[in-house]
């Protein structure tokens, strides 16, 4: 509306890939990723993947007089790598960290450990910092859900979409009282994956590359480019162009519209150098925010009959990763009761070699011991394995009961 006040916010997103003795020159990266916002001076950072909490620090103490506000994430074992970065002074903060995130058997991909989560960080934009004077609130939120290591069999995809729902209530349930949400991260999902759809349809969020007035870089937005020195282009053979897996996404809840003016993509090195800043580009969104004269609701994205069938494909493949968790459950649970069983006859046999019943004939002490130790070793596992997949069966099971809840209202509205 004509003669409102009006907001622009700058947002930058960045997946940093910044595992310490892994990554590629991660150093020299994370100092020219400080470098950068540092001339840019965007109005809010989110990024991911910045595992060390030493890089953050650094991060920092270099950062400290554009963005005089800021926190880090923590969760897992080796950390969420979530954090965010502000010139608005950040209110308070909330740690989501997804029921489900991958297997911690399956070491060469490590999702487990890092504890996939959500993060949110509640901030006030004020009149002293030349913008807004009526003061939108905005939780600005940095998310990564489970990667997608091969796209023609997704075992991850149940979990990716337990993730993505969770996410979409996460919204929903803490956005009520915000004027602004603006979402940004690596989903790890296609814009037409169902995930996406889920995630959008559910939320309302908008989609910031699908509604910008101008965009500028990578070709479709795409933010997992070929050209990176640190991709692995194996993985894009089906994809010539590359993947569009980061997003920032947004919605206004309250008396206030968004628009997206421009979106942008990094497209390659970093200027000066002969490295990008990781192995994704990164997104950098300009919103235009403006105070309307009515307070607007916090509508569905999609129409209420598409978005049940979005629901409906999201059940669908949650029961297929529920039928495969009952699998592994069965197959862990029987495994743990034969070594049990193997166990129990080697009991058997030693009782009777003390009761002397084979007395004239030496005892394999080396033999039963080191079989000992391995059916009790397959034991451990094995019953490890069955409670771990226990607990993903009630996720599961939980997440396609919301799912069937949530599709029986949408159908049941006039």
């Amino acid at each position: 509306m004509e003669g409102e006040p009006t907001l622009q916010l700058r947002v930058f997103d960045l997946n940093c890939w910044a595992i310490r003795y892994l990554s590629k020159r991660r150093q020299e990266r994370v100092q020219l990723i400080g470098d950068t916002l540092r001339r840019e001076g965007f109005d809010l950072v989110l990024l991911q993947e910045v595992w060390s909490e030493q890089d953050y620090s650094d991060l920092k103490v270099k950062l400290g007089g554009c963005y005089p506000f800021s926190h880090y994430f923590r969760s897992g074992v080796i950390g969420s790598g979530l954090c965010v970065f502000s010139r608005f002074p950040i209110l308070d903060t909330l740690l989501y960290q997804y029921s489900l995130n991958g297997y911690p058997y399956m070491l060469q991909h490590g999702d487990w450990f890092c504890g996939k989560s959500v993060g949110l960080s509640r901030s006030r934009a004020g009149a002293s910092m030349g913008v807004l004077a009526s003061r939108p609130l905005f939780p600005p939120s940095s998310c990564q859900l489970h990667a997608e290591y091969c796209r023609e069999k997704d075992a991850y995809l149940p979990h990716r979409l337990v993730q993505a729902w969770e996410l979409a209530q996460f919204i929903r349930h803490t956005s009520k009282a915000a004027d602004v949400v603006v979402l940004g991260g690596d989903l790890n999902m296609h814009p037409e994956d169902v995930g996406i759809r889920l995630l959008r349809g559910w939320t309302g969020l908008r989609d910031a590359f699908a509604e910008a007035t101008r965009f500028e870089g990578c070709e479709d937005g795409c933010t997992l480019v070929p050209n990176n020195c640190f991709t692995v282009n194996s993985e894009l053979l089906p994809f010539p162009l590359g993947i569009r897996i980061d997003y920032i996404l947004y919605k206004a809840v309250s008396s206030f519209t968004v628009k997206c003016e421009e979106l942008k993509t990094t497209t390659g090195t970093a200027p000066g150098t002969d490295i990008p800043f990781s192995d994704h580009e990164a997104v950098m969104a300009t919103l235009h925010i403006q105070r309307q004269g009515q307070a607007a609701g916090d509508t569905l994205a999609t129409a209420e009959p598409t978005l049940a069938d979005v629901v409906t494909e999201a059940r669908t493949e949650v029961g297929v990763g529920l039928r495969a968790a009952r699998r592994q459950r069965y197959s862990a649970g029987r495994m743990a009761v034969l070594a049990l069983l193997l166990l129990l006859l080697q009991a058997a046999a030693v009782l009777g070699t003390l009761a002397g019943l084979a007395a004239e004939q030496p005892f394999p002490k080396l033999s039963f011991s080191l079989l000992a130790f391995f059916a009790l070793g397959v034991l451990l596992l094995a019953t490890g394995l069955h409670l771990f997949h226990t607990m993903e069966v009630k996720m599961l099971q939980g997440t396609e009961e919301q799912m069937r809840m949530a599709l029986r209202a949408l159908q049941e509205r006039p």
